[in-house]
């Protein structure tokens, strides 16, 4: 049985990707969908046209980890594409976010990105595909996103060494990189502090960032970079000194603070 599997499943780029390869992959038996939200799940799963396994499993528990690591030894399936897509992101100054909130954020987006795809690796095969949601905040440091932007750089450069690990078996890594994209991530990066006004002029939709990732994938490319913007910030990040484009980034977020804060009082 050749499946899918999916994390971060119930909303945002995880749905996006299940309904993109759902009109799109022919060569899969069946998707096995991950997410918290079971109810969300069910109502993906209604709308699409392959078997659907509904996984509601909270990736940063243990137990619900052994049940996914289970559920493959039982049916020892060909995972032909592993696309991890779970996360969040705290928007605020690090000592003004909680820090069972930061270390949340580590323990999802990177220790629970790193079981699942070593759980997963015993049943890929050569041409199977493996697609990690990174960030174009994995390129450079990023004040008031410090440590979201740090998880996305340890997804990054894993992903980089683990593509080149798999080369000789033919299991192929894509680091997904976007800038801000249309879904809930907002909704909860923004509890602490508010998005930079710029960045709302460098939102994408999620099923462009997809349609370019699949795209990617396909022919086998290490990273998948959408939108010409945030282009342009990847190849300013590796050809200037790191230090003064951290500064610039930090007076851009301290000059957005203080425009939010003019617009408040103006209220």
């Amino acid at each position: 049985m050749n499946i899918v599997v999916i994390t971060g499943a119930s909303s945002g780029m995880g749905r996006e990707f299940a309904m993109q390869l759902d009109r799109g992959l022919h060569s899969v038996d069946e998707f096995w969908l991950i997410a918290r939200r079971g109810s969300r799940l069910k109502e993906i799963a209604s709308g699409m046209q392959h078997t659907v396994k509904i996984l509601p499993l909270d990736l940063t528990n243990e137990a619900d980890m052994t049940v996914l690591t289970e559920s493959l030894a039982e049916e020892k399936p060909v995972v032909r594409m592993l696309i991890n897509c779970a996360g969040y992101g705290m928007m605020g100054d690090f000592t003004a976010v909680p820090i069972k909130e930061q270390t949340g954020e580590v323990d999802l987006n990177c220790r629970a990105l790193l079981e699942v795809t070593y759980g997963c690796l015993p049943y890929m095969r050569a041409k199977s595909r493996i697609i990690q949601l990174a960030s174009s905040a994995a390129f450079l440091p990023q004040p008031g996103f410090s440590v979201y932007a740090a998880t996305k750089s340890f997804v990054l450069s894993f992903s980089k060494a683990l593509r080149a690990e798999l080369k000789e078996r033919q299991i192929y890594v894509t680091a997904v990189c976007p800038g801000p994209v249309k879904t809930e991530f907002f909704e909860v990066a923004e509890h602490y502090a508010s998005t930079l006004a710029m960045k709302q002029y460098t939102m994408v939709e999620a099923d462009r960032v997809v349609k370019d990732a699949l795209r990617a994938s396909s022919k086998n490319r290490p990273m998948s970079v959408c939108s010409l913007p945030i282009q342009a910030f990847w190849a300013m990040t590796r050809l200037l000194p790191q230090d003064p484009v951290i500064c610039l980034v930090q007076k851009m977020r301290e000059k957005g603070t203080e425009v939010i804060e003019e617009e408040k009082e103006s209220e």
